[in-house]
């Protein structure tokens, strides 16, 4: 289903421990929708990613991610809701005592695959929708900055998330990386995998328009970028 919701908020609240961060927080994003998610240093943007992939707990209203309602998620259940949710972060947190290969390969075994042929196969087609899978073997130090962070997001990629949570992917990029970087995750949107990106780079997104949820003086607001 083309338009199907992959998350769904209806006002919810955002908290940090007992701080409420952000309040009547609704919005939805559905299958191969990019979106930006923008706000001032502290308005509540990694709050809110952290709660989409079960760091934060859900505590009122309604928190749909990828079919599972996070208000009344078990404990036990989270590593499932999380293979159906690709994290990128800005630090790009590779394992920088192992190869590429054996940082995938770690993600995969960690999330129950246990096949050689398999796991090998899916590293393989995870580095190619990234065009570095002649970096199988490198270290992540012998990387370029865009390549770890592409490496980051074929890592993401592995178990063929429903969505994408990006938390400022190019803050540590220079600009020509940070076009290549956003291409990627522009592609993978259009291949049906949903992106929610957080960023402060505005000429990224002028370049790149696409809807906006901002964080701002304690709620959020949604909007189209012309």
């Amino acid at each position: 289903m083309a338009n199907a919701p992959i998350i769904e908020l209806e006002d919810a609240s955002i908290f940090q421990k007992s701080n409420l961060i952000l309040s009547n927080v609704t919005f939805t994003i559905c299958k191969g929708e990019f979106v930006y998610l923008i706000g001032k240093t502290g308005s509540g943007k990694s709050s809110l990613l952290k709660t989409l992939y079960g760091e934060l707990p859900a505590k009122d209203g309604k928190v749909f991610v990828a079919q599972y309602d996070l208000t009344d998620i078990r404990r036990r259940d989270i590593p499932y809701l999380r293979r159906k949710i690709g994290i990128v972060f800005q630090d790009f947190q590779l394992l920088f005592d192992r190869t590429v290969e054996a940082n995938l390969e770690f993600v995969l075994r960690a999330t129950g695959w246990k096949e050689e042929d398999e796991i090998s196969n899916r590293i393989d087609e995870v580095l190619d929708k990234v065009g570095l899978k002649d970096k199988r073997q490198s270290m992540p130090h012998q990387l370029s900055g865009g390549e770890q962070q592409s490496i980051a997001i074929a890592r993401a990629l592995l178990n063929d998330p429903l969505i994408i949570l990006a938390d400022e992917p190019t803050g540590n990029l220079d600009p020509e990386t940070t076009i290549d970087v956003m291409r990627l995750l522009r592609k993978i949107s259009e291949s049906g995998t949903a992106v929610l990106m957080a960023t402060h780079n505005y000429t990224l997104m002028q370049k790149y328009p696409s809807r906006v949820i901002k964080c701002d003086n304690g709620t959020i607001s949604c909007s189209v970028m012309d």
